[in-house]
C-alpha cells in the first residue's frame, strides 16, 4: 500500500510527502508537516500551541491510547478572576465576551503551550528520524521565505464576527513585536503571493533542533519565555513550563453500523461526536434522503442533544468527574431519542468560546500506520516574545469565566476543545481517518463526513465536498449550497439560516479513506480551504 497525506497548507503537505517518499513513516511525516504548518500559518498553529492525536500503529489489534499535549492554565489563574468582566454571552452560543478582550488577546489569554513537548514525545516514541532532521524543512522555509497564501492574506482583511470579538488583523496589533514581525512598515499586511521570510522563527527552530526540545521548557529558551511572561502579567511561571507533561488517555470507542469509531476523549470533541452517532444509529438515514429537510431536522436534533450534555457536563477529567460513560449509556441515548421523538425543545445553553483557526494533518504510510493530528493556537494571542518569532495560543478563551462549572478556570487545568481527530475501522482495519480545524463545528463536520461515507456510501471526496449544516443552539446554520426550497421546509419546524459562503465556514475536514476490496487509498481536502491530498508511492 502506498502512503498518503492531506492537510490545509499545500507547502506543508509537500514537505510531509517528501518524508514519506524518502522512507519516513506516518509519524515522521506528521511531525515535519506540523512544524512547517506552524511557520506558514501563524494564527492557526505553531510551537506556542498544543495538539491531540488519534493514531493506529501497524499491526496493532486494539485502539491505541489518545496522545494529548493540551494547553493548560497557568498556576497564577483564579477561578473567579473574570466573573465581573463578562460583557454578554456570544450570540452564536459559544462562550462569553469579556471586557478588554482579556481572554482573547495579549499575555493574559495564554495557556501553557504543549506543542513542543507533544511533538518531541511523538518523535521519541513513534518516529524513525531524528528530532533535528524533522525540523529542517521548517527551518529552511522560514529562512528562505514562502509566498503568502490567498487564504491568509484574505483572512487578515476580514472583520471580527461580532464587535466584541477579535479579527486576525487585530491580533497583529496586540503587541509591538507582532506588528514588527507581521506588518509592513506602512502598517499594511502582506498580499497573496508576496514572499515572507521569518528569520526569528528559523533561529528558534534551529535552537530547538540543536539543543533539543527541553530547551523550550527547562533551558535558556524557557528562561526567555518566563521572563517575558512575568514582565507582562501572564498567568504562566517558569515552574509551569518546567513541569509540563503530555497526557495519554483511553480513547472514546463506539460501534456504529458495524464500524468501530475511535476518537478522542473529554474534554475534546470525541465524546460529543460519539453521542450524536449513537443517537442516530437507530434511524434509517438513507430513507430520509441526504440533506433533505427531514434529514437535516433529525441530525440537527441529535447535535443539539449531544451539545446540551457537552456544555453542562464535560471538563478536564483530571479535575472533573468523567461523564462520558454516562453520556454514551443506552439509557441516556434512549432519553434523548424520546425527547427528539416527542418534539420537546432542547435547551443547549452556552458552550466554550473557540476559534476556527486550528489545523489538521492526516497521514498514512505503506507499513499501515495512520495518524490524525489536530493542533492549534486557537486564533493566537498576538503575543510574540521579542526575537523568538512564534505566536502563543489564546486558549484562556476556551474556559468558562463563570466559576463553578465543569469548564471553569483552575490552575493547571485543561479546557474543552472541539478537536476531534478520528479513525474508523472495519474488521480491525482502518478505513477512514479524518479531522478538521473549525472550533466546535469540527465535531459536526467530522460527523457529516462520516455519515456520508458510512450511511450513504459516498466516496471520501464526495463526502467532504457535500454541503454541511450545524446546530448547537436555537438555530440551524447551513452552507448556501443547501437550497432555500429545503430550508423553507425545515423552517416550518425549526429556525434555520443560510450562510453567505457556499464552501467553508463549517470546519475544514481533511480525510483519507482505504478501500479494502481494491486496496486503494483516496483522500480529500476541504474545498473551503487551500489544502490538497498527495499519494506517495
Amino acid at each position: 500500500m502506498p502512503g498518503m497525506i492531506v492537510a490545509p497548507q499545500p507547502i506543508a503537505v509537500e514537505e510531509g510527502a517528501k518524508v514519506l517518499a524518502a522512507g519516513g513513516n506516518a509519524f515522521d511525516a506528521a511531525v515535519t508537516t506540523a512544524v512547517v504548518q506552524g511557520v506558514i500559518d501563524p494564527h492557526s498553529c505553531g510551537v506556542g500551541g498544543y495538539l491531540v492525536m488519534t493514531l493506529h500503529r501497524a499491526g496493532q489489534t486494539s485502539p491505541s491510547p489518545i496522545f494529548d499535549a493540551p494547553a493548560i492554565a497557568g498556576s497564577l489563574v483564579k477561578p473567579d478572576m473574570w466573573k465581573d468582566a463578562i460583557l454578554r454571552p456570544n450570540p452564536d452560543g459559544w462562550g462569553y465576551f469579556l471586557k478588554d478582550k482579556v481572554n482573547d488577546n495579549g499575555y493574559r489569554s495564554i495557556c501553557v503551550p504543549g506543542m513542543v513537548r507533544g511533538l518531541a514525545e511523538m518523535q521519541r516514541r513513534f518516529c524513525t528520524r531524528s528530532w533535528s532532521d524533522l525540523l529542517q524543512p521548517a527551518i529552511r522555509i522560514a529562512d528562505e521565505g514562502w509566498p503568502v497564501s490567498f487564504w491568509k492574506s484574505t483572512s487578515w482583511k476580514e472583520p471580527a464576527g461580532q464587535p466584541e470579538g477579535s479579527s486576525l488583523r487585530e491580533k497583529l496589533y496586540a503587541t509591538a513585536e507582532a506588528k514588527r514581525v507581521w506588518l509592513k512598515p506602512d502598517g499594511s499586511t502582506y498580499e497573496a503571493g508576496e514572499k515572507f521570510r521569518h528569520p526569528d522563527y528559523a533561529r528558534t527552530l534551529r535552537r530547538l533542533a540543536e539543543r533539543g526540545p527541553d530547551d523550550f521548557y527547562l533551558g535558556e529558551l524557557a528562561r526567555e519565555i518566563a521572563v517575558d511572561f512575568q514582565k507582562n502579567g501572564a498567568w504562566i511561571t517558569a515552574a509551569d513550563l518546567a513541569g509540563y507533561k503530555t497526557r495519554e488517555a483511553v480513547p472514546t470507542v463506539i460501534n456504529y453500523r458495524g464500524f468501530q469509531i475511535v476518537t478522542n476523549q473529554s474534554p475534546h470533541g470525541g465524546p460529543t461526536l460519539a453521542q450524536i452517532l449513537k443517537i442516530l444509529e437507530a434511524d434509517d438515514l438513507r430513507c430520509l434522503g441526504h440533506n433533505s429537510a427531514k434529514y437535516i431536522l433529525r441530525v440537527s436534533q441529535a447535535m443539539k442533544a449531544a451539545f446540551a450534555d457537552r456544555n453542562r457536563m464535560l471538563g478536564d477529567p483530571d479535575f472533573e468527574p468523567d461523564r462520558v460513560h454516562w453520556m454514551l449509556a443506552p439509557e441516556r441515548i434512549a432519553h434523548w431519542r424520546a425527547i427528539i421523538e416527542s418534539g420537546k425543545p432542547i435547551d443547549v445553553s452556552h458552550g466554550s468560546t473557540e476559534s476556527k483557526n486550528t489545523t489538521q494533518v492526516t497521514v498514512t504510510d505503506h507499513w499501515g500506520n495512520w495518524v490524525s493530528l489536530t493542533h492549534s493556537l486557537g486564533s493566537s494571542s498576538g503575543v510574540i516574545t521579542p526575537g523568538l518569532g512564534f505566536m502563543y495560543n489564546n486558549s484562556m478563551i476556551n474556559f468558562d469565566p463563570l466559576p463553578g462549572g465543569p469548564n471553569g478556570i483552575a490552575p493547571h487545568k485543561g479546557r474543552t476543545t472541539g478537536m476531534t481527530p478520528t479513525i474508523v475501522y472495519r474488521n480491525g482495519q482502518p478505513v477512514l481517518a479524518l479531522g478538521a480545524p473549525g472550533a466546535t463545528r469540527i465535531i459536526t463536520a467530522v460527523l457529516q463526513v462520516m455519515l456520508n461515507v458510512l450511511d450513504f456510501g459516498m466516496s471520501v471526496s464526495d463526502s467532504v465536498l457535500a454541503p454541511r449544516f450545524d446546530c448547537q443552539g436555537d438555530t440551524i446554520k447551513c452552507q448556501a449550497r443547501i437550497p432555500e426550497l429545503v430550508c423553507s421546509e425545515v423552517r416550518k419546524h425549526h429556525a434555520i439560516e443560510r450562510a453567505s459562503k457556499s464552501h467553508g465556514g463549517f470546519a475544514l475536514v481533511h480525510a483519507i479513506a482505504y478501500d479494502s476490496q481494491t486496496c486503494r487509498l483516496s483522500g480529500a481536502a476541504d474545498t473551503g480551504g487551500e489544502g490538497m491530498p498527495l499519494l506517495v508511492d
